[in-house]
């Protein structure tokens, strides 16, 4: 069963939130597709990090822990992840927005991008030679200059606040994945290319690669939504 960790993670994660969307109170199968193409659009940019990073040994797989398909250097069930992961945190998202009143988290959206721009700026000029660092801050800043002052987003606090109320989750998840409760990571870090700052056995800067990549999924669900995701305050 070891081989299959992974994968079990992957499904664990998606399957009660896949399930659910189903319901007639929720019904986020209608937006499916909108999904799908929010996915594979973060995907294509993020999986191209993670090959990169692959090759150049920023981080690797434990095989011990993947049934052993590779495609373009990665384990399938890492391809899954970019589907999977932002699946679960969509639907939570869109269940938050249509079920509570969150919209007042907007009021803080310069507060966000200001202190997400200057910290990622200054990590990045301070720790330029840490590869992993460098690029998570420098694409984090991007992101936030794209949404704030190029697309006008608004929602930047409210997708903030469920990232935030999404982080038992991660721990969860990121947890298992660098090693907790396991004899060995299943994803193993270079510890020369990141800050060694570690939550757990989580490096830090995957919680500011999960919210970037949480950030842009968002962006393109709302773009090719067919209907307005729903929320008890005006969209």
């Amino acid at each position: 069963m070891q081989q299959y960790t992974y994968l079990l993670i992957n499904i664990f994660t998606v399957i009660i939130c896949f399930i659910f969307s189903f319901d007639k109170r929720i019904r986020f199968d209608q937006y499916f597709k909108a999904f799908a193409v929010a996915a594979v659009l973060t995907a294509i940019p993020f999986i191209a990090w993670d090959i990169w990073f692959a090759a150049r040994g920023v981080w690797w797989f434990n095989k011990d822990y993947t049934i052993g398909v590779l495609l373009a250097g990665l384990p399938v069930e890492e391809w899954l992840f970019f589907i999977c992961i932002p699946f679960s945190c969509t639907f939570t998202y869109f269940c938050l927005r249509k079920f509570f009143y969150i919209s007042w988290a907007n009021g803080f959206n310069n507060m966000i991008v200001f202190a997400t721009c200057v910290g990622c700026i200054l990590i990045a000029l301070l720790h330029h030679f840490q590869l992993y660092t460098l690029v998570t801050a420098v694409a984090a800043t991007l992101t936030m200059i794209f949404l704030h002052f190029i697309v006008k987003a608004g929602w930047i606090g409210e997708a903030s606040l469920v990232y935030f109320c999404l982080m038992p989750g991660f721990f969860v998840v990121n947890g298992v994945l660098t090693g907790t409760g396991l004899e060995a990571p299943v994803v193993n870090y270079n510890p020369h290319e990141i800050l060694n700052i570690r939550m757990l056995t989580i490096p830090v800067e995957d919680a500011v690669y999960g919210y970037t990549q949480f950030l842009l999924v968002i962006y393109f669900f709302k773009l090719f939504s067919p209907l307005p995701v729903l929320q008890k305050a005006a969209y």
